[in-house]
């Protein structure tokens, strides 16, 4: 991630903004859904975990944050 680049702090943001910063590499195994709910978001977390580096694994943490303040 960029430390120029504002991110979004809601979970739909965030979820786009991972697909933009992150599909190739962690989230190639993944389609994005037009209106994710926080349950699309959630399910997207493992594979910014497992597949993809340090940014990504702070984003899943964020990811979870906002949905976690949804509920």
């Amino acid at each position: 991630m960029n430390d120029q680049t504002a991110e979004p702090e809601d979970f739909a943001s965030l979820y786009r903004y991972a697909f933009e910063q992150f599909g190739a590499s962690a989230l190639w195994s993944s389609k994005p859904v037009p209106d994710p709910t926080p349950a699309d978001a959630l399910a997207i977390t493992h594979s910014l975990r497992v597949e993809g580096d340090r940014d990504a694994r702070k984003l899943a943490e964020k990811i979870e944050q906002a949905c976690r303040a949804v509920v």
